[in-house]
């Protein structure tokens, strides 16, 4: 930017004129700079919305898929039992008796002051042979709790006070106990290394006087159809049994006599919550495309009326997606109208759900309404697939369209800023041009002043 000489010699405002000259050419650009407002906006609309309707079709398209709506409730009859479902599950009843729960081995050595062999090693031995060998850095009762914590023996130790022996130093025993419940998971422990143990030369721990085992590792066991020829007993190291019918898992947590009923079924609930939910997710959107496609009434600072357009009122793109999701959900199945199942539609052009109609319906036929949901939602994931798929999309595409127009605008914007610029330079050298002939003329002006002054003054001294 030139420097400015303001009124030097002319006294005009020159900054004043080029900015004034510059905004009246800056038209143009002013009016791109709105448009990109305006359709930034509404690029922003047109993503929130593809948003939603990308989420309705991964919604919709799950509820639609074979076994979408394979939805399952286990009960049980009795706090001894619980039970879980999920969607791999069928209609069922067993009938089992809890014969005994899983638990974890835990022994507790003799007592003693420090581990009573050098070198400090201690070897377990699990029932399927495998022999875990642990070193502990010293004698020391805490440095072999700490070797046994941080091995992979699969036992945790603990340091217990036992009173004193008879020259008054402190006693301890060492508690041993499995991490994990069951049979597999109980283990014997050697005073000696995994050598030893196999030469049978390293004693038992628990062989000392005052040692003892405190409960036995077991697997849980329950009995199915007891008292029948068909009885079954079935084990688990843990207490749930995973997958003891398909999709069902059943956890003990005591031990019975009289047999439990674990019952599957349909779960009403989930199916009608899922119902709700869909036509939920409906009705965002279509209240969404309702809401910026109204056309306001105002009032100006003047007091006149004023109508404002919404960013979606001349948008065939959300009009068309608006009226192919409502149609989806509001078209009869097999000439049957989704009210049937408690999905109605309303004066204003969305959804509304009867949960009581649902589960009325429900009750009577769950098959039939199964199929009504399950057409409702192919054609719901159809609808806002066919808006908002990332390629052919036609919200998709008429967002690149946009974007590209919000783009070669700001192009022009910066073209603009460029061409202003050299007009303003241009104009400065005018107007800096201009002060300086005047100067140089207001200077000429004053000589030739000067120059007639001082012949007036000589004629004037001659006389």
């Amino acid at each position: 930017m030139g420097m400015g000489i303001d009124g030097m010699v002319s006294g005009l405002d020159t900054t004043a004129i080029i900015n004034a000259l510059i905004a009246a050419e800056a038209g143009p650009q002013t009016l791109m700079k709105s448009k990109v407002t305006t359709d930034t906006a509404l690029v922003t609309a047109f993503r929130s919305l593809n948003t939603k309707f990308a989420a309705l079709a991964t919604q919709a398209g799950g509820l639609a898929k074979i076994g979408g709506l394979d939805m399952y409730l286990a009960t049980s009859s009795s706090d001894v039992v619980t039970a879980t479902a999920s969607s791999s599950a069928r209609t069922t009843r067993l009938d089992l008796t809890v014969n005994q729960l899983a638990q974890s081995h835990s022994v507790v050595s003799a007592a003693m002051t420090a581990w009573p062999a050098t070198p400090p090693v201690l070897t377990f031995v699990k029932p399927d042979g495998t022999k875990t060998e642990v070193t502990a850095a010293s004698t020391s009762l805490d440095d072999m709790v700490a070797a046994i914590n941080s091995s992979s023996a699969g036992v945790s130790a603990v340091k217990m006070a036992s009173g004193v022996d008879g020259s008054g130093t402190t006693q301890y025993r060492l508690q041993l106990t499995a991490t994990g419940t069951g049979a597999a998971n109980v283990f014997t422990a050697y005073q000696g290394g995994a050598a030893e143990v196999g030469a049978g030369t390293a004693p038992e721990l628990m062989a000392a006087p005052g040692a003892a085992v405190l409960r036995t590792g077991q697997d849980a066991r329950v009995t199915l159809w007891a008292g029948t020829a068909a009885e079954t007993a079935i084990t688990s190291a843990g207490n749930t049994f995973t997958a003891i019918a398909p999709g069902v898992d059943v956890t003990v947590n005591k031990t019975s006599t009289d047999p439990v009923t674990v019952s599957v079924m349909r779960d009403a609930g989930k199916v009608g919550a899922a119902a709700k939910d869909l036509a939920s997710s409906v009705n965002i959107i279509l209240g969404s495309i309702y809401t910026q496609s109204t056309v306001s009434a105002g009032t100006s600072s003047a007091g006149a009326a004023t109508m404002t357009a919404g960013l979606f009122t001349s948008e065939s793109t959300t009009a068309a997606a608006k009226t192919r999701l409502f149609n989806a959900v509001a078209d009869p199945i097999d000439g049957q109208s989704p009210a049937t199942i408690g999905i109605n539609t309303t004066k204003i052009g969305d959804l509304s759900f009867d949960a009581d109609a649902f589960a009325a319906a429900y009750a009577k036929d769950p098959t039939a309404v199964e199929h009504v949901l399950a057409t409702i939602a192919g054609r719901v994931a159809a609808a806002a697939t066919a808006v908002s798929d990332p390629y052919t999309g036609t919200l998709t595409q008429r967002i690149t369209g946009q974007q590209n127009v919000v783009d070669d605008l700001n192009a022009q914007i910066l073209d603009w800023d460029g061409r202003l610029a050299a007009r303003r330079a241009s104009l400065q050298g005018i107007y800096t041009s201009l002060e300086v002939q005047l100067s140089k003329m207001q200077s000429q002006q004053s000589w030739l002043t000067a120059q007639l002054g001082s012949l007036d003054t000589g004629s004037s001294q001659k006389k």
